[in-house]
């Protein structure tokens, strides 16, 4: 793997995360390709979403959808003091393609503040990257939670 491909798929990857965290959703989803989808399994044993249970299975349009409900006037659970703060690190390409493409795994922590209450997130992040004209775009984004068997007093409202 070329020091480039390393320093741009980190890039993509803060900046991702960056976005999130200021609640830039739309300049989130624009990330993925047309037919680019957000998975995250119930269970890291899962390959593939078709007729498995998900947390998030999404394409653009589900994206879009959860998006437009997030940021209505009447979405009580977005409410003063509500924000996430995202880390991410550990970035490793496990595939680099001719064209550019990439597959590459990083871990994640992620700090969600609702009113008083704290929670945290970790995990793995796999990302199948496409190389495009205007940079990376994401084909396929897997999280893996550590803790998606927690119980949890409401569900999540925004992507992880």
């Amino acid at each position: 793997m070329s020091a480039k491909a390393q320093h741009d798929a980190e890039q993509f990857l803060y900046r991702q995360a960056a976005l999130l965290d200021g609640k830039q959703w739309q300049a989130w989803i624009d990330l993925f390709t047309p037919d680019g989808v957000y998975w995250m399994p119930a269970d890291p044993a899962h390959k593939h979403w078709d007729g498995m249970p998900a947390i998030f299975a999404e394409d653009k349009n589900l994206m879009t959808v959860r998006m437009r409900r997030v940021l209505h006037p009447d979405a009580w659970s977005q409410r003063p003091l509500w924000g996430t703060n995202h880390v991410v690190s550990n970035v490793i390409i496990d595939k680099a393609a001719k064209n550019g493409d990439l597959v590459v795994r990083s871990r994640f922590h992620m700090m969600e503040l609702r009113r008083d209450d704290v929670r945290h997130f970790a995990g793995q992040y796999t990302h199948h990257l496409k190389k495009t004209k205007g940079g990376y775009r994401v084909k396929l984004q897997r999280v893996d939670m550590t803790n998606a068997q927690a119980a949890y007093d409401y569900v999540l409202q925004v992507w992880v």
